[in-house]
């Protein structure tokens, strides 16, 4: 991942795994820095328009980040029967959290993103993705470690917990964040009908394994979450699928009709352009090829274990 200087202009490049490099072509660095935790580096991209990338890695571009954050969100938000107290784990530019003020259910809504500095800049250079959802009377923006303020809130009745983190990297601070021992802290801070989101990683068959082991790890805690389903967006600034899963106490996202998605959204006065009553099932329709990945590839993920995120 490195920026690159040519006659003819300036471009990102981005490894994904030893089998294709992404080149980027900057029209324009509107701005670039570094935090304690990550460089930061939003520019304008041809056809993309602004887009963020932190440590050379693409995160978000205003063409479709509504695709990945209703994603995030939105499924998790409607599962619930009335959603109101919502924890977004990370989040940083705020359009997670965005989404699921969407809600009119929603009374309270924390954000905890460990990198005070980066969504200081968000705030000032990326309106278009938290549309002043840091702003809103309902949230309270924390920083500190994630999990860490989950394991002291043990008990605090979060009725959707969104887990929206940067993958695993060796050295990151989220290696952590994707382990039975997370989550099972996320499920102690829910309520009894709680419902926990998190994005997974790809879902292409180049690259399934993180989202894989999240599943399986899922999968293995019955006794919390006696449903788990994956589901996938098709997010153009990634070139490819990206996962997601819900996991609930009591709700099976399965059994979402058409009708009562579209009940429940014109109740609270949710309108998406991506996940939609009428794409609820196919977003949640796995194709074979992960299905497969879960089960020749996917691992319980531990503290003594974790996933360390190589593409």
């Amino acid at each position: 991942m490195s920026l690159i200087t040519l006659n003819t202009g300036m471009f990102i490049a981005e490894t994904h795994t030893e089998a294709a490099v992404w080149q980027f072509t900057v029209e324009e660095m509107l701005v670039a820095g570094k935090t304690q935790y990550q460089e930061y580096q939003i520019c304008n991209i041809p056809r993309f328009g602004k887009t963020l990338f932190l440590d050379f890695k693409i995160q978000s571009s205003i063409l479709d980040e509504y695709v990945f954050h209703e994603c995030m969100a939105q499924p998790a938000m409607t599962l619930h029967p009335n959603p109101r107290k919502v924890m977004v784990a990370g989040g940083g530019e705020g359009a997670t959290l965005r989404e699921a003020l969407r809600h009119n259910t929603v009374d309270e809504a924390v954000m905890v993103d460990i990198d005070e500095e980066l969504v200081d800049m968000v705030k000032e250079h990326m309106p278009e993705w938290h549309q002043g959802a840091f702003d809103d009377p309902r949230t309270t923006l924390l920083h500190t470690d994630a999990r860490k303020y989950l394991q002291e809130n043990r008990g605090a009745g979060f009725d959707v917990v969104l887990s929206d983190l940067p993958d695993p990297l060796e050295g990151g601070p989220a290696i952590y964040l994707f382990t039975k021992e997370y989550f099972q802290i996320a499920a102690d801070a829910m309520s009894d009908d709680g419902v926990f989101a998190m994005q997974a990683g790809c879902a292409n068959c180049n690259y399934p394994y993180l989202f894989a082991s999240c599943m399986k790890t899922l999968q293995d805690m019955k006794e919390t979450f006696p449903y788990v389903a994956g589901y996938f967006g098709i997010v153009s600034t990634f070139f490819m699928p990206w996962g997601f899963i819900v996991a609930s106490k009591k709700e099976n996202p399965l059994n979402l009709t058409v009708e009562e998605i579209a009940r429940r959204h014109a109740a609270r006065g949710v309108q998406n352009r991506y996940y939609t009553p009428r794409f609820h099932q196919g977003a949640f329709t796995l194709p074979e090829y992960l299905l497969e990945a879960v089960e020749e590839h996917g691992r319980v993920l531990t503290d003594a274990e974790p996933y360390i995120w190589t593409a």
